[in-house]
């Protein structure tokens, strides 16, 4: 399979950029026939990862609220190599980039200390009044900032 081009310069470089991750247990129901997990069980594991990864910053308030959410607006998984029901997996997260009221997000899955399958997607921050983008508070900004260190675009 070709390597996705966010995967730079390396896939182990690529890896070693990420701060943040979290063991998954795989569930009987997210695996096919075969017993490999099913293409779709992938973009629950990101959004699970990504939650996560809020809630570690304790960002939930500046990006989750009555008043502005974060929605994906683009999503997309590289399947590397295949991943199986009782496969140990960690799934990495990182911030890549922020910009005014978006952020992109990269996700690596790793299992027997293999990649396995790459991530990546774009969140905006949403106005929840006006349904608009709106800008990402400074704190969440400034957290993310020092969780990510001199990896982070802007």
């Amino acid at each position: 399979m070709s390597k996705a081009a966010f995967i730079q310069p390396d896939p182990q470089a690529w890896l070693e950029k990420f701060q943040f991750s979290i063991p998954l247990k795989i569930r009987y129901c997210e695996t096919d026939m075969l017993g490999h997990v099913n293409n779709v069980s992938y973009f629950m594991y990101f959004e699970q990862g990504r939650i996560e990864y809020f809630e570690n910053l304790c960002l939930t308030d500046e990006l989750f609220s009555d008043k502005r959410v974060s929605i994906v607006a683009d999503l997309e998984c590289q399947y590397l190599a295949q991943i199986y029901l009782r496969d140990p997996l960690q799934l990495h997260v990182r911030v890549a980039r922020i910009g005014r009221s978006s952020m992109d997000v990269e996700y690596a899955l790793v299992a027997h200390d293999n990649l396995k399958a790459a991530g990546r997607g774009t969140i905006v921050l949403v106005d929840t009044a006006t349904n608009k983008s709106t800008p990402i508070p400074d704190r969440a900004r400034e957290a993310i900032r020092a969780h990510e260190g001199n990896g982070l675009l802007e």
